[in-house]
């Protein structure tokens, strides 16, 4: 299949690019980074993804959009996208939204002090700048968890202000244009490109230059795999195509191996008595601790668990573990092992299903089980353990 069509304007740009190399001499970066800007401006239109965040540019749907779209995959935020929008629809919303609520709407997001950082910047907002996103990229870095790729995505999409975006994807491709043997990782990497980009980028049509270079490294040069150089835009001028380079560019040093935690995590029923107008009835509840406001899932719900890989053969070790005396225990059974990945650190989990007789102790939140999935934020670590509690009433 043609990549252009035959009489394509984006062809005749396409066509032109490789005459500017010399023989025997390479373009400067400066120049070959100027070169990129109409072929990528041509493209893009034709080949943007429809994404949600994309029907406008409202500021406030683009900054949420990009905090979202840090360390998550495009189809897992579509649906969360959907909700947040629906649920907080604007600044004020958000800087007025209960933690909890927030971090319900974000729960499985991971990486939730994103959604803490988003309300201590809407509340930064309304306080500083009357309920409006400032229109500026120097303004848009004293918010909260906006860092130099947000505040350009933000600036550059929202409010057509010619600063670059520059993110992994794009420091890939980037990478691979010029053919640079730099770490990727290093901030003065990432400076430097950002520097070459703003004086090179297009300076009426930044929002779709910094969004063509996102579709480019999402699309054609992806992370994992052999580049499309075929489908490219800017693949003539691409020095990593040109050598065969592509598999060694970019650079980034080898990730340190994880650390591995054992715990064992107890899921404890039981049962709230409450009286009612005819007759005494009782309903299930689930035992749920909160977690520190600091650190590793901060904020959140989750089951109780230790540190370890307990073994829990028979009802006294079942009592102990979730503090209640033996004969409570009504029924005590294994259900499975877990693992769950964060970038640091694995954790490795054992889980007990123990129902026992009456209400919990009082060093628990008694959540009720029918309530669970509207109320509490529960991490996606505990996922197959919430799944334990579907069969009871």
């Amino acid at each position: 299949m043609a990549m252009f069509k035959e009489d394509s304007p984006i062809k005749a740009l396409y066509q032109s690019l490789p005459v500017l190399e010399r023989q025997g001499e390479e373009l400067s970066e400066e120049a070959r980074l100027k070169t990129i800007n109409g072929p990528l401006l041509s493209w893009y239109p034709a080949h943007a993804r429809e994404l949600p965040w994309r029907q406008d540019r409202n500021p406030y749907r683009v900054w949420i959009s990009e905090i979202m779209l840090q360390q998550t995959r495009v189809e897992a935020v579509k649906p969360y996208f959907e909700r947040f929008m629906k649920a907080l629809p604007d600044i004020k919303a958000l800087a007025e939204v209960e933690e909890d609520a927030l971090l319900k709407l974000w729960e499985g997001l991971g990486y939730y002090s994103r959604a803490r950082n988003l309300k201590k910047a809407a509340v930064m907002i309304q306080e500083e700048y009357g309920g409006r996103m400032p229109e500026s990229y120097e303004e848009l870095l004293k918010l909260p968890g906006i860092g130099s790729y947000t505040a350009g995505a933000v600036a550059s999409i929202a409010f057509g202000i010619p600063v670059p975006a520059v993110d992994g994807n794009v420091m890939r491709v980037i990478s691979r244009l010029l053919g640079s043997f730099e770490d990727i990782t290093k901030p003065q990497t990432k400076r430097r490109l950002e520097i070459l980009l703003k004086q090179t980028m297009d300076q009426n049509q930044a929002g779709f230059f910094n969004q063509g270079l996102f579709e480019v490294g999402a699309l054609v040069c992806i992370p994992n795999g052999a580049p499309k150089c075929s489908e490219c835009p800017i693949s003539s001028v691409c020095l990593a195509r040109q050598k065969g380079l592509w598999d060694e560019i970019p650079v980034k040093p080898v990730k340190k191996a994880r650390r591995i935690e054992e715990k064992t995590v107890l899921v404890i029923v039981g049962k709230n008595e409450e009286l009612g107008r005819a007759a005494k009835f009782q309903k299930a509840v689930v035992a749920l601790k909160k977690r520190p406001p600091e650190g590793l899932l901060a904020s959140l719900y989750e089951f109780p668990n230790v540190e370890g890989k307990l073994l829990l053969e028979n009802s006294a070790q079942a009592a102990a573990a979730a503090g209640v005396a033996e004969a409570a225990v009504e029924a005590f059974r294994p259900i499975g092992e877990a693992k769950h990945i964060f970038s640091h650190v694995e954790w490795h989990m054992t889980g007990y299903l123990i129902q026992v007789a009456g209400a919990l102790p009082e060093t628990f939140i008694s959540a009720d089980i029918r309530e669970l999935e509207g109320k509490y934020p529960v991490p996606n670590a505990f996922l197959a353990y919430r799944k334990a509690l579907s069969a009871i009433n």
